[in-house]
């Protein structure tokens, strides 16, 4: 299951990538969608990488990635901007996830 979620999410970043490269309203929309973007493919690459040894990390950085970047997308195609106030979270989400990961890693 984390697999399937892991290639949604990259799929969903190369689409809004491509968008923001050639489709987004100004300059601003399309800086959102290809940060946006980076950020859920590498996510959803790592937790591929590390759901057979880390599924709770990969979890927790699927979930942040999605946060951070549906946020950011919401924001390139018109919604409001107090958006950006719950980037953050799923950022901080992110950090948690690699914390975790690398604790796991860590202890064997």
């Amino acid at each position: 299951m984390i697999g399937a979620f892991a290639a949604i999410s990259a799929a969903i970043a190369v689409a809004a990538g491509a968008f923001g490269a050639h489709a987004a309203s100004g300059p601003q929309e399309a800086e959102w969608l290809r940060t946006g973007g980076l950020y859920q493919l590498i996510h959803a690459v790592a937790a591929i990488a590390i759901m057979s040894t880390a599924r709770g990390p990969a979890i927790l950085l699927l979930v942040g990635a999605a946060l951070f970047a549906v946020t950011l997308y919401a924001m390139a195609l018109g919604g409001p901007r107090w958006l950006g106030a719950v980037t953050p979270i799923g950022g901080t989400l992110l950090i948690a996830g690699w914390l975790w990961a690398g604790w796991l890693y860590w202890r064997g």
